[in-house]
This record gives C-alpha cells, structure tokens and sequence, in this order.
C-alpha cells in the first residue's frame, strides 16, 4: 500500500489555499469505499429504486439543463443491466430509452438519505485524510452515470468541492474565476447555490457567444482512487467516459465565507437597520451620510474608508509532485478546434458579452418543448415587440428573463423588496389596531 506524502494537516492547508484545480495521489489507497462499484452499491440498496436523469445524446449547441431532462425511478441493478446493453424486464423503467440514443444519472444523491439504514457506511469514506476530523460520507453525496452523462457548466457560489473517482473515468473542464465574463453566466434555470453557464462546451455554439474563445481551459481526466480538488468559484463541465462512473464528492465551506442561511439572517438584519435607517433620516436629516462599499475578493462587502486593509497571507508555494498534480491548462480553444473558424481574430469580441434572450424552454420547468412549438413562441414574443410603441431615434432593447431574474435575486433588489413588504405589513397591522377603535368588531 502506498505512503500518503500528506497528513492531514498539510493536506487541509493546500485545499484552503491552492487557488488551481490539482489532483491527489494516493490519498485513499484505503479508504473502503473505493469498493463501492455501481454492482456493490447495487447490492446494498436491492430494489430500492432512485432517480436518475435521463438525456439526450444527440448533440447540441446548447447545454441540455436539467429542467430539460426526463427522469426515472429504477434501481441500481436495472441501470447496470441497461448500461450493458440488455433488453426486456431486466432493465424497468429504462425500456422507453435506448442506449445508444439516451444516457442516465443518479446524480446530487446525499450518502446520508441513500444509506440511511446503514450508518456503518458513512465511515467509508474518510474525508479525515485530508484534515476534517468527523467528515465522512454523511457530509457526502454520489453520483452514479452511463457513458456521456454530464453535468452543465456552472460554478458554485460556496467553498471548494473534493471529488473522489470510484469507479470509471470522468472527463473535467474547468475555468477560472476570472474567465467569468467569457462564460456567459445566467440564472436561469435558478439554483439557489449555483451559477450556470449559457455556453455548451463540448459544443459551443461560437457565433452566440464569441467571447468563450477566451476562457482558459483545464482539462483533466480522473482515474479511479485519485481526488480532484475544485477550487471555490472554478466553472467546471463534467462529463462520464466510461460505460459506468461512480464519483463521491463532498462541498466544504471555508472559514469565513457565510453559508445561505447566514447570508439570509444578515439580509434580515440589514433590511431591518434599512428600515431603521430610514425612519432616523426622516426625524433628523443631517443623519443622511453614506459610505460607499466595495467587495473584497471573497465577495463581502466592506467600508471604502481609511481602515487598513487585511493583510494577505504569507505566500504559499503549492507541493506539487507526483502525488499533487495540477490540472494541465489544455489552451483557450481547446474544446473548439473542430468547430472554430479558420480566422481567430478575436477583432469583432472586443465588447463584453451581452445577455442573450433565452427561448421559452429555459423559462420553464419540465420537459422540452416542440420546437415548432417554441418557433411560433418566439414569433409570437416578436410581433408583441414590434407592436409595442418606440420613441423616435431611440433603439429597441429587449430584456432577457436571465437579466430580470439577475435583478430580483440582487441583494439591494432583495432588501428594497423586503422593506415594502414590511412596509406593507406595518399598514395591514396598523388598520387592523385601528378598527376596534372605529367601533368596527
């Protein structure tokens, strides 16, 4: 069995502190749940049936959300027998999907609801390796696919994600932070904790979104046994190899950056110091001084005043070596060279990328539409603009539901609203104190 070159300390300081995706070696050379195949986890389940997520793999210049996935209900043993080709009741509910037309996913499984029966499990796997003493599989969740199974391109907006591979191959495309105006960013479909990219990019469709050319690609291939660590804000495109994956992956959030509940009790908070605020300005208005605000790189917001700044960190030297290896940089148009024109000039992107307007399949939950359906949609969404009066000389500018629902889930958007409903509530509140007093029972 091979030496871990980290101990847990020192593995813990480099995944708090690399700033690039890099790759462990032999870090869980021991770990009992590198046993966990798709036929072993087939086995502890029996016919207790999960979800999966089925698609299409005819390609698109789009990426294929989830919202626009079917889905099943099967088991493990089901999934096996249709991965490896067979037919009639073997393989359920897969029936009405052929292989060589669909793929399938378990995907976003949380170890604690899967196994809940078998807590012995969670101590399997042993995230205390790499410094977080107690993290086990109950903090984890699995994802179990067929060839071609993928997950959109997107970023999480919390801490760092570690992936350790079980079974088969896993394809991983990963992008910066700072690429981020390049990856055409849209909240639409919303997830509360993630961020999706407009960009398909296996096939990126390059005449909707030039400025993709730009991103730095990295491109890494995981093996079974090895761990992947994803930086906090790193896009990333995940795509199954082989015939069946089977991927455990635990989010760990780093000292100092809020949870969603935390960001929301600090939403009350400030709501409530907006409204106080304001009822302070209207009996004194020399109490109207402001401060303006900027966010540090972690996305908090701080006063533009005099204060010292915090002082960084002393410079870290990532170990690299044959057991932390980083994920190679593939080049800016890696994923493009078979659909990219011959003229790389990058002359007509020199404007930022602009929001696109989405078709109706993205506005809605559930299945794709027709897409004649979605044509005459669209003709529809046209001629409603075109109608709409326009002031002389002034351009017609169209709205996307990306843009708009990047505007309500806005902090300020969110703390403006929440003083109106306040607001609101006070007035209900204050009739309702007031009619006993107009003789009204």
């Amino acid at each position: 069995m091979a030496r871990k070159h980290f101990t847990p300390e020192e593995a813990r300081s480099v995944v708090e502190r690399l700033k690039e995706p890099a790759v462990f070696h032999n870090m869980t050379t021991d770990w009992p749940a590198l046993h966990w195949t798709a036929q072993h986890l087939s086995q502890c389940m029996g016919r207790e049936s999960v979800v999966f997520r089925v698609g299409k793999r005819k390609t698109h210049k789009t990426p294929l959300f989830e919202t626009q996935c079917e889905y099943v209900e099967a088991t493990l043993g089901e999934f096996l027998s249709w991965s490896a080709g067979e037919s009639g009741p073997s393989i359920g509910s897969f029936s009405e999907y052929p292989l060589s037309d669909f793929w399938a996913y378990a995907d976003y499984k949380y170890i604690a609801k899967l196994f809940h029966h078998k807590e012995a499990m969670f101590e399997e796997v042993v995230w205390s390796d790499f410094g977080y003493p107690g993290r086990n599989g109950a903090a984890s969740t699995l994802w179990v696919g067929a060839e071609g199974a993928n997950t959109p391109c997107h970023l999480d907006t919390y801490g760092f994600n570690l992936v350790l591979q079980v079974q088969g191959r896993k394809r991983w495309h990963l992008f910066p932070p700072e690429d981020s105006s390049f990856m055409y960013p849209t909240r639409i479909p919303y997830e509360e904790s993630s961020i999706f990219s407009q960009v398909n990019v296996p096939q990126p469709d390059l005449d909707r979104f030039p400025a993709f050319r730009r991103a730095r690609a990295h491109v890494v291939t995981l093996e079974p046994g090895q761990v992947l660590l994803v930086p906090r804000h790193w896009w990333h495109f995940v795509e199954s190899v082989d015939s069946v994956t089977v991927s455990i992956n635990s989010w760990i959030e780093l000292d100092g950056v809020a949870s969603y509940d935390e960001n929301m009790q600090y939403l009350s908070l400030a709501v409530q110091a907006c409204v106080d605020k304001s009822r302070t300005r209207d009996s004194d208005p020399s109490q109207d001084g402001r401060r303006s605000l900027k966010r540090d790189s972690s996305g908090v917001n701080k006063a533009n005043s005099n204060q010292k700044e915090e002082k960084d960190n002393p410079c870290f030297s990532p170990p690299f070596g044959p057991h932390l290896v980083p994920v190679p940089f593939a080049g800016p148009s890696h994923v493009m060279k078979d659909v990219c024109p011959k003229d790389n000039s990058l002359s007509r992107d020199r404007n930022p990328p602009r929001a696109l307007v989405l078709d109706s399949q993205s506005r809605t939950a559930g299945s794709a539409r027709d897409p004649t359906d979605r044509d005459l949609h669209r003709g529809q969404e046209a001629s409603a603009l075109s109608e709409q009066p326009q002031e002389q000389g002034l351009p017609r500018a169209s709205l996307s539901t990306s843009d708009l629902l990047e505007c309500l889930v806005h902090p300020d958007v969110m703390a403006l609203v929440s003083q109106l409903l306040l607001d609101r509530q006070r007035e209900l509140t204050g009739s309702v104190t007031a009619k006993p007093s107009q003789g009204v029972i």
